[in-house]
């Protein structure tokens, strides 16, 4: 006879994410953030022959990179999260410390470290409260 438990097993199972430095599983604390391609050079370093990743970004502007995406996640070892590139391939995945230059790959994700194009002064002003940052603008009473 087969036990209940047995029968309700159609949840999916955790991902087999490891931890690259630990070897432990990471739990994931953000969503997915898909990939995607905008020049024939990050085709052509996935595999793609050069004339079809010339001719495919020409055509479509930009091609998503299926099984690849950025996601943040928390390893009980180093007691932090980090953000990884991870790459479906099969039923593993391939886990890398996400690079700067994919964040300009991703599709709706803020970069940890803000916007590079926005000064520090202007990070500091959006950060504070009240009437304190006039003192910055030198105004005299």
């Amino acid at each position: 006879m087969e036990r209940r438990c047995d029968r309700n097993r159609k949840r999916s199972k955790r991902r087999a994410i490891y931890c690259p430095i630990h070897g432990c599983y990471l739990d994931s604390v953000s969503q997915k953030y898909p990939l995607f391609a905008d020049r024939p050079g990050q085709l052509q370093q996935r595999g793609m022959g050069r004339q079809t990743a010339i001719l495919l970004v020409a055509t479509k502007t930009t091609v998503s990179l299926q099984g690849e995406w950025l996601e943040e996640f928390w390893c009980k070892q180093c007691q932090r999260t980090k953000w990884y590139h991870v790459k479906k391939c099969g039923s593993t995945y391939s886990v890398s410390v996400a690079s700067p230059e994919l964040w300009q790959q991703a599709m709706g994700v803020i970069h940890p470290e803000g916007n590079p194009t926005v000064s520090e002064f202007t990070r500091r002003h959006a950060r504070m409260l009240g009437t304190k940052s006039s003192k910055d603008f030198g105004l005299l009473n």
